[in-house]
């Protein structure tokens, strides 16, 4: 009888995780709310004042954080409870755990990292852009200088040519004149 009782209890639970998991939707607005939470956090952490211009700013950080999130937020569903995570550096990471109608979201030291990471790959990505910009326009200065030599050798070797050419009809004429005179 108590087996049975487990079992049938056991088999409730399972059921109740099965009705009770969260949609994308709350994995979502459980992440926005933590994200809010910890930009408001650090701006209160760095001494920023209560007015418009920095409200702007947390908008701004909460949008780009919400649009990022709505195209790359990935659901993993397990029946009984679901995961979800995001595409970070080629590496699955999990930001959320929902079970029992909650969503259990990553931490503030976590969420700081991962804005922090995100933030120097912004920054590499963008020197690697400039490296990238700069070693384009000193290619296409070194083609443009190897342009310019070719043009100036090419201008030489005219310029030879025609030196050449008045030099044997001079020549021409003198053997003419040595061929008249004798």
């Amino acid at each position: 009888m108590k087996k049975l009782l487990i079992v049938v209890i056991v088999l409730l639970v399972a059921v109740l995780m099965t009705q009770t998991v969260p949609s994308k939707q709350e994995h979502k607005e459980a992440m926005m709310k933590a994200v809010e939470e910890y930009v408001e956090e650090e701006a209160e952490n760095r001494g920023f004042n209560d007015n418009m211009l920095n409200k702007l700013g947390k908008n701004v950080v909460v949008k780009t954080i919400e649009t990022a999130l709505n195209t790359k937020l990935k659901v993993n569903n397990y029946y009984l409870l679901n995961t979800t995570h995001i595409r970070m550096k080629g590496k699955n990471q999990m930001l959320s755990l929902g079970v029992f109608g909650h969503v259990f979201t990553f931490d503030k030291k976590m969420l700081r990292e991962k804005l922090e990471e995100s933030l120097k790959a912004k920054e590499e990505l963008q020197n690697e852009k400039q490296a990238a910009k700069e070693s384009a326009r000193e290619l296409k200065k070194l083609q443009k200088e190897k342009r310019k030599r070719e043009r100036e050798l090419k201008k030489e070797e005219r310029k030879r040519e025609r030196e050449l050419r008045r030099e044997q009809k001079r020549r021409e004429r003198e053997l003419k004149k040595q061929q008249k005179n004798k």
